[in-house]
Order: C-alpha cells, then sequence, then structure tokens
C-alpha cells in the first residue's frame, strides 16, 4: 500500500513540472516581448490580475459558456505567472523595473521549485485528496484565497495568526497546476 502512494506522488511531481514548463516557456517568451514591466505593479494589482482570471473561469464554468475564444486553461497558466511575479515582487525589495531574461529565470525557477516541495510536502500529509476534487471546487479555493490575500494586503500586510501573502499565493499556484492536470489529463 505504501509504494502505491509514493508512485501516485511520483506521477504528480513529474505532472506538476511538465505543466510548470509550460508555464515558464510562455512566461520568458512574454518576457522578451515585454520585459519585466510587470514590476512596475504594486502587489495589490497583481492580486487583482490573478482575481480578474480566477473570476473569468468561475463564471465560465457557472454559465457552461465563453464568448472570447480563450480557454480557462490559459486563464490557469495566466494564474501561475502572475502568482510568480507576486511572490518575485515580494522577494526583490529594490525598484529596478528591468530584470535580466537570466536573472528572471533563475528567480521563476526558485520559485517554482518552493512551491513544488510545498506542494510535495501537502500531498504526502492529505495524501493526494485533490485527485478527488472537482475543478469548480478549486476554483471557489482559489477566490477564497485571493479574497484572504485581499484582506491581508488591506491590512498592510499584517495577520494575527493567519499565513502570509506568499504562502496564500503558493497555495493558488498548486491548485491552478492541480486543475491543469485534471483539465489536460497529463
Amino acid at each position: 500500500m505504501e509504494k502505491i502512494n509514493y508512485n501516485l506522488e511520483i506521477s504528480t511531481t513529474n505532472d506538476y513540472k511538465k505543466i510548470i514548463k509550460s508555464c515558464k516557456d510562455i512566461y520568458l517568451k512574454k518576457s522578451k516581448d515585454y520585459g519585466s514591466a510587470w514590476r512596475i505593479l504594486r502587489l495589490p494589482s497583481i492580486t487583482d490580475q490573478i482575481f480578474i482570471k480566477a473570476h473569468r473561469i468561475r463564471s465560465i464554468q457557472e454559465k457552461n459558456e465563453k464568448k472570447v475564444d480563450e480557454g480557462i486553461e490559459n486563464e490557469f497558466i495566466g494564474i501561475i505567472n502572475y502568482c510568480i511575479m507576486a511572490i518575485i515582487q515580494l522577494e526583490i525589495d529594490n525598484d529596478e523595473i528591468e530584470i535580466s531574461i537570466n536573472k528572471l529565470e533563475k528567480l521563476y525557477d526558485q520559485c517554482s521549485n518552493e512551491t513544488m516541495k510545498l506542494l510535495e510536502n501537502k500531498n504526502h500529509d492529505y495524501d493526494e485528496a485533490w485527485k478527488e476534487m472537482r475543478i469548480s471546487s478549486m476554483t471557489d479555493i482559489i477566490l477564497m484565497k485571493l479574497y484572504r490575500t485581499k484582506q491581508i494586503e488591506s491590512n498592510k500586510g499584517k495577520t494575527i495568526i493567519s499565513e502570509g501573502v506568499k504562502a496564500n499565493y503558493q497555495d493558488i499556484i498548486n491548485y491552478s497546476v492541480f486543475c491543469l492536470i485534471k483539465l489536460l489529463n497529463v
């Protein structure tokens, strides 16, 4: 029995790496097109970008129809990349707007590797319960975490007992990866 769970975890880790590789590819191509212009955004603005994408996903799920020819898969990819941008914003304390592609790639890798480690630890403890969850439920959890993040931002980053915004961004990344694994049957 133990071996089966271990193999499931390896499969999830491999699927995670495939999803993140695709997200990173898009992130780097856009960085070549736009540079690191997103660095001008304050953290609440990035949170709102993530919120818009998650809200669109939920709207499409509820209406069972979309009028813009872009699927929810692209929105989950955008959520992942914006969350990584937000974490990078949290961890770089200078006002430098332009960052080289090489440095952006290293920062992306650091962020995604740390977030994957969190996923592996939680996945172990929760025994991959996400596999039994609905994509719509994970979308709701993403939105809840965004509302939490907005509240923490309104409180100037101060919390009494709760995790900070970084933990919420990491959880949002991981739920988005889970949704993509389910949607794309990686």
